[in-house]
């Protein structure tokens, strides 16, 4: 059914819980797996002064290839061979959500597999929710996995 899985992965325990249930979905159906990570370079320092902003960049992207390599990994442990991409967001109009689902389009993905926290009131208020976003703004069926 899915031939081309995207998986959404931020580091915490809720998307390693989306990544083991992409890599599920990707070996019941003979999927190709897709792992990003987004990093939003374009709200980085904006208000601090930093002695050094590139060093910031550079350890922030530094962090979102660590956390792809891991994901990669469990990705073969599964038995998957997985490709990773960085998506760097560089402008302030850029918002995360969008540039997932930009990726899964210009991948041709069939899902999206994103964790969700489940966070509600203020909460989710301050915070916002990346997956609520990418519901939103998708045109590619997206499964939502819930934090235990």
């Amino acid at each position: 059914m899915f031939k081309r899985i995207l998986v959404a992965v931020d580091g915490s325990h809720s998307s390693e819980q989306a990544l083991q249930e992409a890599i599920k979905l990707t070996q019941e159906n003979q999927a190709q797996l897709r792992i990003v990570h987004v990093i939003d370079m374009a709200n980085i320092g904006l208000d601090a002064e930093f002695p050094n902003l590139t060093d910031i960049i550079d350890m922030v992207a530094k962090s979102g290839r660590e956390i792809l390599r891991k994901a990669e990994e469990v990705a073969k442990e599964g038995g998957i061979q997985a490709e990773t991409h960085l998506i760097e967001v560089e402008t302030l109009a850029g918002r995360i959500p969008e540039m997932i689902a930009a990726d899964a389009d210009a991948w041709q993905a069939d899902l999206i597999v994103i964790s969700t926290h489940g966070r509600r009131g203020l909460k989710h208020l301050f915070l916002g929710s990346v997956a609520e976003g990418l519901v939103r703004v998708a045109t590619k069926p997206v499964l939502l996995i819930r934090a235990k």
